[in-house]
């Protein structure tokens, strides 16, 4: 699959069309951005059955603000919708390709009713 530009109008689209989305949090004059872009790309063109969109942080600001980027790259990784993966620096070719395989792996179930849990546990205190 091709790497999509992800913008403030695509983004929720986005979330909704792909079961798994990764999104790369990067910037033109970010060197390691840059390093990391071509591995992207590669795991983009290896997993087509997975999305993977690019948010340029200096054109869509309130994407960036939304989601609380503070240095960048960052890379985030959604499933159904749910936040898995939130972690900022460039991920070597072989730890994006193992992160990958995780999160096709992970029992979905399990994971909305931890989210589920922790959530009725913040609203009790």
């Amino acid at each position: 699959m091709t790497v999509q530009t992800a913008t403030a109008d695509n983004l929720e689209g986005l979330l909704k069309d792909n079961d798994i989305l990764l999104l790369d949090f990067w910037a033109p004059w970010c060197g390691p951005c840059q390093s990391f872009g071509p591995i992207f790309e590669q795991a983009a063109e290896a997993n087509p059955e997975v999305g993977f969109a690019k948010v340029n942080t200096e054109e869509e600001q309130a994407i960036a603000g939304h989601f609380q980027i503070r240095s960048i790259p960052t890379l985030m990784v959604f499933r159904e919708q749910i936040l898995l993966f939130n972690q900022a620096g460039a991920l070597p070719r072989n730890a994006l390709d193992e992160l990958i395989t995780k999160v096709k792996d992970l029992d979905m179930d399990e994971v909305r009713a931890e989210v589920e849990k922790a959530e009725a546990e913040s609203k009790e205190q």
